[in-house]
């Protein structure tokens, strides 16, 4: 591990991270990893944590995580009181030859952030004890559960975390907003209204956020066209489990 590595997990693990302003400054250092700082500027992940109200001493489960980009920002938010869960079905681990397997295991190697637990398990298999997290959060995902399996899927899902999370626990669900009458499949986007349609049907109370809209993109092009790559009109859900 290099001495800067070793900083910043000194900084992450003794600095109070609850507070929008610390952990923006851990996320900013150096030895984090340059494409995650890059992905920053559109994500503004402290502002999203410090909406969904994760904070130090939380047990929170990154769902489909894939290479990890939020199980290290939730790591930092937590503290070394607090347990993140990464979790990624097989699916996810072996698309594009691995990539996220590969990508993971590099951002944990060396027990680099000790709070973190790989899931390498379907959510059908996660054998977390119901009503034993107090936040999930999953990132450019839920359009494909959505889109690629269909509205059940996608209410399974939700019942799922709605028993993992505990009474005023949250789901924080982020995702490329999609345009009426759009081929959302296509596009990777997904409307919000269905997301939240869903999420009542669930049981969480939901509350939005502004905080990664984007009104130059009017979500008709492909969430990957380099055009408007990492800078799409996002739609940000806090859901809540009723206490």
């Amino acid at each position: 591990m290099t001495h800067g590595a070793v900083l910043l997990l000194a900084l992450v693990f003794s600095a109070p991270a609850g507070a929008t302003g610390d952990l923006a400054t851990l996320l900013a250092q150096e030895s984090r990893a340059a494409e995650d700082r890059a992905r920053d500027t559109g994500r503004k992940p402290a502002d999203v944590v410090a909406f969904l109200g994760i904070e130090p001493g939380m047990t929170v489960v990154d769902l489909i995580a894939a290479g990890g980009y939020y199980t290290e920002v939730l790591s930092y938010a937590v503290g070394p009181e607090g347990k993140v869960y990464a979790q990624n079905n097989a699916f996810v681990l072996q698309m594009r030859d691995g990539i996220n397997d590969r990508t993971m295991t590099a951002r944990l190697r060396g027990k680099r952030l000790p709070n973190v637990e790989r899931l390498d398990r379907e959510m059908t298999e996660l054998g977390l004890t119901e009503g034993s997290i107090d936040a999930a959060v999953t990132a450019l995902n839920f359009h494909d559960i959505y889109n690629g399996r269909g509205p059940e899927a996608a209410a399974a899902f939700l019942a799922t975390v709605h028993k993992l999370l505990r009474p005023g626990g949250v789901l924080g669900i982020i995702d490329h907003s999609g345009r009426a009458g759009g081929d959302q499949e296509a596009l990777h986007r997904m409307e919000e209204k269905d997301a939240r349609r869903l999420a009542i049907v669930a049981g969480f109370k939901v509350e939005p956020s502004g905080l990664l809209r984007n009104p130059a993109d009017d979500r008709t092009l492909y969430v990957f066209d380099p055009t408007i790559r990492g800078k799409t009109d996002r739609f940000v859900l806090k859901l809540r489990k009723p206490e």
